[in-house]
Formats: structure tokens, sequence, C-alpha cells
């Protein structure tokens, strides 16, 4: 729904006489369509009415900017805005392109009036300020479609545009290779007819495809954020979010200036762009910049993510043991057998007796850490991209406890999750809502049941990803993360042939959204030549693949914390922190994903390297490898049935199971779009009726 109103919403006041008299224009011809609209716009109107002698005189007010605010409303909400169109009827596309952006409108006629679907409005970048006036016309045609595609596709489309030689553009060539290219790229849409109208009747697309220009303010001319790209401190190693801004934030007279552009109030100038269109793009087309850092920095590269280095080393053990006096009180006692408590003095390194798990009557020997080396060993299971990736106490503990122990260690990691910055910052707060749970019944084993998802869009990164598509094992909670330029449907399909079924193997079943990227004839025509089960979820409810959902709301936080100062480099973190989930005991299965896959635990860089390898023949690792993955799926399963009991039990308590009766008077939850400041529910009571 953002997306569709978003050109709109950054419309900025008017900050002279041309700008207002252009937005009034803009809306003169909805003025039909728009409840009140003279009155309204009164307070506009008193104040454009004026000659090109008493310009001077123009005056925007208080009165003036209630009634901009009020258009604005007007148009982003019912009755002139459609928030989804009506089947079995044709949908209208207008466009229009100005000498520095695109602009278009998406109408529906319904009953005799007109509403809008969809605003889009685009800067150019330099390459195509240089089109020619039908190349530019026939651009915007064509972002609109691409911007537009989820509502388009399928249906029948009325193309309106001002500029005549593009009225036969379906039917038959311009002689034109670039709009020639883009006739072909439209291809696939349902475009029934082109009209052609005035350009003082395409009121609206004009005013989107230019209002981004401010005539007044040379400051924000494009050179002024130029030139200090190629001066952009790149860090080296894993730094706190703070050491990263910092330098860009430099007050020096060195020519540093575009961090220093980019902090100053900018919106009316970036906000019309379109997801499509990146700062960077922008970057790139300085003049003053050479070819060979144009080239760097236009073109995508793969590029190692700064990882730490290692912060903790199993080495030093002995050592700060040593240097420890609970430590070596304990050994004093142990060497006078005056210590009755569980613990084991061997090799010159103190050893703690504990049981690997609740129900375990085993015990197993994990090492003393000193308390100097707490820090570091949680710095390296908490904070690093690989080994912890910013996840939580109960993941962080339980990938620790079988290996170090110290006093109060469950509390001293809870104490130091809670004290981290960058996750205060950006963990998200649940609360659970009203209803019983109806937990679903776990698998009988991996890639029985496979959920779907897309995260995004994110911000464009310099590899040009924009989503990322999940794929998650219900049974083993592996979980597959791709990086992904778009969502359309022909990239979902080719990811999820290429990247999960010819990697791991076909699911017998999947479970999705109804998004149109997962329910659409490509991917029906997969399913039935591959042959497996494909379900969908309820509508606007998300609840149904909830496993899916909760990754998603898992793994973004810590990307986000991990990424660049830019952020903007989050791809190139995606992976660690996946396996960093991986390699982590889930709370539910009481194993780890990488576990119960594979069937055996994942080394990781805090472990100390092997003094010595074993060789086993292939059909003795095979039969042990079966029996280990039956316990473990078994006890899993076993697990799984568990906490979802635990966890039913936990949440049904004091919640309240609403059950309503036909007649009922309710409150009707406001699903649109909300200010933060509006209400949750409508107003008005409604019946209750079947």
């Amino acid at each position: 729904m953002q997306d569709k109103i978003e050109a709109i919403l950054q419309i900025n006041e008017p900050r002279s006489l041309g700008q207002a008299n252009r937005f009034i224009d803009a809306l003169g011809w909805y003025r039909k369509f728009m409840p009140h609209f003279t009155t309204v716009a009164a307070p506009i109107h008193a104040i454009t009415n004026l000659t090109k002698i008493n310009q001077r005189k123009f005056r925007w007010g208080f009165a003036q900017s209630q009634a901009f605010h009020k258009l604005k409303q007007m148009l982003i909400t019912e009755p002139l805005l459609l928030h989804y169109p009506i089947q079995d009827k044709p949908l209208i596309l207008a466009t229009d392109a100005s000498g520095i952006g695109i602009g278009g409108v998406l109408q529906q006629e319904v009953g005799g009036k007109i509403h809008n679907l969809y605003y889009h409005s685009q800067l150019m970048t330099q390459c195509e300020h240089k089109y020619s006036a039908i190349e530019k016309e026939a651009l915007a045609i064509y972002k609109c479609f691409e911007r537009m595609r989820p509502v388009l596709l399928g249906r029948s489309i009325t193309l309106i545009t001002d500029h005549g030689h593009l009225c036969r553009i379906v039917e038959k060539a311009v002689r034109n290779a670039i709009v020639d290219r883009i006739t072909h790229l439209i291809q696939e849409y349902n475009i029934e007819k082109v009209v052609h109208i005035k350009g003082t009747e395409n009121c609206l697309p004009d005013f989107l495809s230019s209002y981004s220009q401010e005539e007044d303010d040379d400051l924000f001319e494009v050179e002024y954020v130029l030139g200090s790209k190629e001066h952009k401190p790149s860090p080296t190693s894993l730094t706190t979010r703070t050491d990263r801004i910092t330098p860009l934030m430099s007050t020096s007279k060195q020519p540093r200036t575009l961090a220093i552009m980019s902090l100053r109030p900018r919106k009316h100038l970036q906000k019309p762009v379109s997801a499509s269109t990146s700062v960077d793009d922008d970057v790139n087309t300085d003049n003053d910049l050479d070819s060979k850092n144009s080239k760097e920095f236009s073109q995508p590269h793969e590029t190692i993510p700064n990882f730490s280095h290692n912060y903790f080393d199993p080495n030093t053990l002995k050592d700060k043991q040593t240097e420890d006096p609970e430590i070596q009180q304990i050994v004093e006692q142990i060497k006078r057998k005056l210590h009755t408590l569980s613990f084991v003095f061997k090799d010159d390194v103190l050893y703690k007796l504990q049981t690997p798990s609740r129900n375990s009557k085993r015990k197993i020997k994990v090492i003393y850490l000193p308390s100097s080396m707490v820090p570091s060993l949680l710095n390296a299971c908490h904070d690093d991209p690989m080994g912890g990736a910013h996840f939580g106490t109960d993941r962080v503990y339980l990938k620790i406890k079988n290996q170090y122990w110290w006093p109060h260690m469950r509390n001293s990691i809870q104490n130091y999750i809670k004290s981290c910055t960058l996750c205060q910052q950006y963990n998200i707060s649940r609360h659970r809502k009203h209803g019983q749970l109806r937990p679903i019944s776990p698998p009988d084993g991996p890639f029985s049941l496979v959920g779907i998802d897309y995260s995004g869009s994110l911000k464009r990164t310099p590899c040009e990803n924009q989503y990322v598509f999940v794929i998650t094992d219900y049974f083993t909670r592996y979980t597959t993360a791709i990086a992904l330029l778009n969502c359309t449907t022909e990239t979902t399909a080719r990811a999820l042939f290429n990247e999960y079924f010819c990697k791991y193997c076909v699911a017998c079943t999947i479970l999705s959204d109804q998004g149109s990227h997962f329910q659409n004839q490509l991917m029906a025509n997969i399913k039935g030549l591959i042959g497996y089960n494909h379900f969908y979820s309820t509508p606007y409810h998300p609840q149904t693949n909830g496993m899916v959902e909760r990754f998603n709301s898992t793994f973004i936080p810590q990307i986000a914390k991990l990424q660049d100062a830019e952020n903007n480099n989050w791809d190139e973190y995606l992976q660690a922190a996946v396996f960093a989930y991986h390699t982590g005991v889930h709370k539910t299965t009481k194993y780890s994903p990488f576990e119960l896959l594979y069937g055996r635990a994942p080394y990781l860089s805090i472990n100390a390297p092997p003094t010595y390898s074993t060789f086993i023949k292939p059909n003795d690792y095979f039969e042990q490898l079966k029996k280990t993955l039956r316990i473990y799926q078994q006890a899993a399963k076993s697990n799984i049935i568990e906490q979802q009991q635990i966890n039913k039990n936990w949440y049904d308590r004091n919640c309240l199971d609403s059950h309503y009766q036909i007649g009922n008077e309710v409150l009707t939850r406001i699903h649109r779009l909300r200010g933060k400041l509006d209400p949750n529910f409508q107003s008005h009571r409604k019946l209750l009726f079947m």
C-alpha cells in the first residue's frame, strides 16, 4: 500500500507561486471526483490568482498548508483511491515525462467515475536526460509498467499519453532503437489501445514527472553531492556503527562533502525517486569523475565482507587460568583433596563437570573459563557475523554451554546481550494476540514440509540485490536465504529450482502465501513437471506460514546490525548470519539445524583445533549416520511436540479466546495505511452477520 501512494506522500509544500499553481492545476481535472474540492482548495486559490506584477505578494500561510495536506489526503483515500482493482474492469494508465523525471497514474473507471489505484514518480538518470522527447515518453511508459507490474499483468489496459507519435507503439515499429526495445519489453501486457490526449488534460502525470525540480534552490544542484565518493573510507575490520559514521562526519576542509550534504534536508529531491533508482546511480553521473571511477561504481561486483579477526583464542587458556585467583583457589583445594565440588584438574586445565541436558544422567567436562576471557568469548559468539550475528540469549548460551563454563554464566550472557546497543536498536518487540494458539503438527522428517516467502524490498546493494528469498524446512529449521534483484515469477522459479531442488532435494509439500510470484501458471507448470504439492496460506493471515515469517523477523535485525554505515551492503553478511543461525541450538528442537540435517555438530572458530583424525569406512559411516539421524530426528520431533504444548499452555494462559455470535456489535480494525496517532479500529460499530 505504501508504494502505491509514496509519490503523493512525498510532495512538499509549494514555496513559490509557480509551484502552488502547478499543484492546484494538477488536481483540477479531479475536482468532480473529490468531494467539496472547491471549499477545501479555496485558501490556495486565494493566493494563486495573482498577476505577474503581484508575484511578490505570494504568502503561503497556515490555511494554505492545511488545505494542501487535505488535498493530498483526498488523493490517497477513498472515494478517489481504490485499494484494489475491480475485476472485469479495464485499467487506465496515464504517463508523462519531463526534462528531469517521469510520472504515471493508474486509474479505473467504475460507474462513470474515475478512481486512482497507483501513483508513480521517478527521477531520470544523467544518461536518460539525453533521450529525445519520444524516447523519454516511451521510458515513462516502460517504468510505470515495470513498477505496477503485479497489478497490470493479466488485465486489460488502456494506455494514455500526450505524445502523438506513440499512439501506434504496439502496432508497428517507430524506427527508434530505444522505443522499439521498450515496445518489445511491454509485449507481455494486454494493452488494448493507446489513446492520445492533450497535454493540458494529462495534469497529474505531468505534475508527478516534474514536481521534484526546485527552481529557486540552487543549493541542491547535483554537483554539490558528488566528488567525495572516492574519499569514502572503507572499514577493514568489524567496528561499531559509530566508528564507521564518525569519519564521514568530519568537518575537515578536505573534499569529504558527500556525507555532510546527505545529512541536509534533501527529502524533496530524493523521495520521489522510486525503489528502482539508488543514490549510487546519481553519484555515478558526475562528469568530474573519471571513467575508471565511474566504471568501478557503476558495475556491481562481488566483495568479501569485512569479517573481524577471531576474538577468542583458546591457546591462551592455560595462561589466563593461571592468572585467575578464583580458579587457582579451586585448583589448590583439588590438589589438597579438600574440594568436593564437580571440578577436574587435568593437563594444567581446570574443567567443570556438568550434564549436557536436563534429562541426561551422564556428565561431560567443560572448560572453566577465566573471567578475563568471558568478554572475548561473548564477543565472538554474539557480535561476530559468523559466530553469533547478534542472536539472542538462548542461542548464545546453548552454543557455549557444552564447551565452556563460568559462574553465573547465563546471567552474564543475558546482561551482555541486554547491554548491546545494536540489539536494543533493531530487535522487534512482540506481543501475543487474542485467540488460543493452534500449533502445526511437526512433519515426519526433513524436506516433508517447506515454507517459502520473500523479505523486502530492502535497500538496493552495490550488487543490485533488493529482496531475500527465504526457504525454511519445517522439521530441521534449516533455512536457505537467497539475495535477489527482484521477486518476479521467473526469478522465483529459477531460484527455487537451482538453489534448493538441485542442491538438497524436491520437497514433498511447499507452503507459501498467495502472492503473484508464487501463485501463477509458471509455478503450477513446475509443480506438475517435478511433482510436489503446493499449499497456500489464508489471505491476510501470515501466521499460517509462521515459521518463515518468524525467521524473516529474526534475520532482518541481524544483518541490519552487521551492515556498513551506508546501510547498503547487507547481502555481504546474509550467508554469514544464516550460518550463525544454522549452528545455534534451536530452542524448540533442542538441536541446531546443522545437526538435524548433517548428523554431526558443526566445527566453529571457537573450537580448539583437533589433535588427531579418524578415518572410517564409508559403509560403517553410512550405518552410523543413519543411526545418528534416526535418534536425532525422533528426539527432535518429541522436543517439537513438547515445546509446542509448552508454548500453547503459556500463550493460552490468561488469553482472551473471543467467540462472536450473529448480531453482535463489533469494532473493525483499520488495515489500510494509518498515521502513528490514528486509531487501530474504526470509531463506529458494525453488526456481525453471515
